[in-house]
């Protein structure tokens, strides 16, 4: 842990990121949307009702890494200019994933917060360039990364001159195949002892599993996460990717409101 000068906790304060209306590091943050943009209808309906669900920033994917070269790769532009629409009737921050050192710079016109997904944690030319815009990262951790390999990735950001990381636990790969991956929720206090960036949960793709989104969602909040990450879809049977693990809007409504009367809880208890 020597090398992480930057992201280590000693002597600093913790982090907090201005993002809309809301506070990163600071405030509690609910992200939601669909895993790809689709369509126009799709992303705006699902925004209009994250939105009045409780949601405080939209997530979406316009392009998507995925295993299969045959599956669906994202809308490209298209789907950044649909997130921009849903943003314009919302209100809603965005948040979407980069995976090109060459979209960096472009994207940042129509996203308020870029994603660096499990698979480009270790894309160290991503990593640095992402360093040199004044965006918020989100930066994933690795599918089967140590968290010092993680905070390290985090050194590559903040080296290059951008203060605003947000870490993301999404679950590692363990020996288990019930869950699509572990969620490591030790991860969020020990992050928390050891870095002053903010961490944040994505349920979605640590369990793959809508009935486990719930539990695992509550059980982050307690272990300290500064906000949470989940996929919604308004027909997620028909979803172009994921839908395993979409909740619908009636259940993320559902989601949310146990979420902030468990941060009720946690606060008057304190």
């Amino acid at each position: 842990m020597n090398d992480i000068k930057l992201a280590g906790l000693k002597g600093r304060d913790r982090t907090l990121i201005p993002v809309g209306g809301k506070i990163i590091g600071k405030d509690f943050v609910l992200i939601a949307g669909p895993c790809s943009v689709e369509s126009e209808a799709q992303t705006v309906e699902i925004a209009l009702a994250v939105k009045e669900a409780g949601a405080d920033m939209l997530r979406g994917g316009a392009f998507k890494p995925r295993t299969s070269a045959y599956k669906f790769q994202g809308l490209g532009l298209k789907g950044l200019k649909i997130l921009e629409k849903a943003r314009e009737k919302t209100g809603l921050p965005v948040v979407s994933e980069v995976l090109d050192p060459r979209d960096v710079s472009w994207m940042c016109e129509y996203v308020d917060i870029l994603q660096i997904g499990t698979r480009n944690m270790q894309n160290f030319s991503l990593l640095k360039e992402v360093g040199r815009v004044n965006k918020p990262v989100l930066l994933k951790r690795g599918m089967q990364a140590t968290i010092a390999e993680w905070l390290n990735c985090a050194e590559y950001i903040l080296h290059e001159g951008n203060p605003d990381v947000i870490l993301c636990e999404r679950g590692i790969r363990t020996f288990e195949t019930y869950t699509r991956n572990t969620l490591d929720l030790s991860a969020v206090p020990a992050v928390r002892e050891l870095s002053h960036l903010p961490v944040i949960v994505d349920p979605a793709h640590a369990t793959g599993k809508v009935s486990l989104i719930p539990p695992m969602s509550l059980a982050a909040l307690a272990a300290g996460a500064d906000g949470l990450i989940v996929e919604v879809h308004n027909h997620p049977e028909n979803a172009l990717s994921d839908k395993d693990q979409a909740l619908r809007p009636e259940q993320f409504a559902e989601l949310a409101r146990a979420a902030r009367g468990l941060l009720a809880y946690m606060e008057s208890a304190r």
